[in-house]
């Protein structure tokens, strides 16, 4: 037999509990494309019009994929979509109207512009699903909660990114809203209406078509990103702007993560509903976000894009450290918070005798 010793096990280059998203690496990879070669010209042209046909098949996907039918039955649970879609297109966005106040000591108006855009993107749904379950919540109630979130910012995000953001998101005007039904809205609906006949290819070519997804949204970012570059954008943030912007983010994600997690335990919610709200309330979505921004935003996407990115990694690994505290709490203290917020729930809606 040999005596050699065992070899050390490898270390992670990274702890477990601090993912980083391989797919935040292509997006930084990406922008450090668009800084070094930036599209321009006829070529600048080309990349432009890929970009909107690529927007446009993104949103066709969305709404292929998603299930009318199962959406429709998550209402049994109305009282828990609404709180996670008034956190998502309420509170965030008073957040971000109210970080106006940080103009222009710590962030400049075109940081605002992105962190307030930030606040107006729909939540997550593949996240928030797989935090819900590793945290022992109710997973169904995430799947339904993310569903409805995005559904509803297809027509909410632009509505009130132009409302709120003004002539930095194109405004109110004529122009702003044909783009926004054209590219977002009119494929949405194409794909809702098609999904009969094209959903069982979409199941059968799900890892396939994840990878148009994402290609897709790379692009995206490339145009926005050669745009800024073209156009100076990037003269406009210092290292310290960026860091600051990068705190106030911070601060803004443990709000919201207090908020959804107290706010729901106020409002009668169980252990496992808790979860699914503050996972599903407290994050945003990169992949409906990035387009969005794309047509909103036009050439100054790509400071509109920046905090999301930054709040997209941000909220995967303080979210990645919750769940799995969550996930340690002892059986029972499931059962007894349950039954006790359910015993409580009974009490007030008994009839005073």
């Amino acid at each position: 037999m040999s005596s050699r010793p065992p070899r050390p096990s490898r270390r992670p280059l990274l702890p477990s509990w601090l993912p980083v998203d391989p797919y935040i690496l292509a997006l930084l990879g990406t922008v450090g494309l668009a800084a070094l070669l930036p599209a321009s010209g006829t070529a600048a042209t080309v990349a432009e019009g890929a970009s909107k046909a690529a927007v446009a098949l993104l949103f066709f996907l969305y709404g292929a994929r998603l299930s009318t039918r199962e959406a429709l039955e998550g209402l049994k649970h109305w009282r828990l979509h609404i709180t996670v879609l008034v956190c998502t297109f309420v509170l965030f966005p008073v957040l971000g109207l109210a970080a106006r106040a940080l103009v222009p000591t710590v962030l400049t108006p075109s940081l605002h512009s992105g962190l307030l855009f930030l606040c107006l993107v729909p939540s997550t749904i593949q996240s928030s699903i797989a935090f819900t379950s590793i945290a022992r919540g109710n997973v169904p109630a995430a799947i339904c909660a993310g569903s409805f979130s995005s559904l509803a910012g297809i027509v909410l995000t632009p509505l009130l990114a132009a409302a709120l953001l003004g002539n930095s998101a194109g405004g109110l005007s004529g122009d702003g809203l044909v783009k926004i039904v054209l590219q977002l809205l009119v494929p949405f609906v194409a794909g809702q209406l098609l999904r009969r006949w094209v959903g069982g290819f979409l199941v059968r070519n799900k890892k396939v078509l994840g990878y148009v997804d994402r290609g897709s949204i790379l692009l995206v970012v490339y145009t926005a990103f050669s745009a800024g570059m073209t156009q100076g954008v990037w003269h406009l943030v210092t290292p310290a702007r960026l860091g600051m912007l990068v705190a106030v983010e911070a601060v803004l994600l443990a709000v919201m993560l207090s908020l959804t997690w107290y706010g729901a335990k106020r409002l009668g919610f169980g252990r496992a509903d808790r979860i699914a709200i503050q996972f599903a309330g407290s994050k945003k979505s990169l992949a409906a976000g990035l387009p969005m921004a794309s047509v909103l935003f036009g050439a100054q996407a790509a400071l509109a894009v920046l905090p999301l990115m930054l709040f997209h990694q941000m909220q995967l690994m303080v979210c990645a450290v919750i769940a799995k505290r969550r996930s340690r709490d002892p059986e029972d203290t499931d059962t007894s918070q349950d039954t006790a917020d359910q015993a409580a729930l009974a009490d007030q809606a008994a009839p005073a005798r």
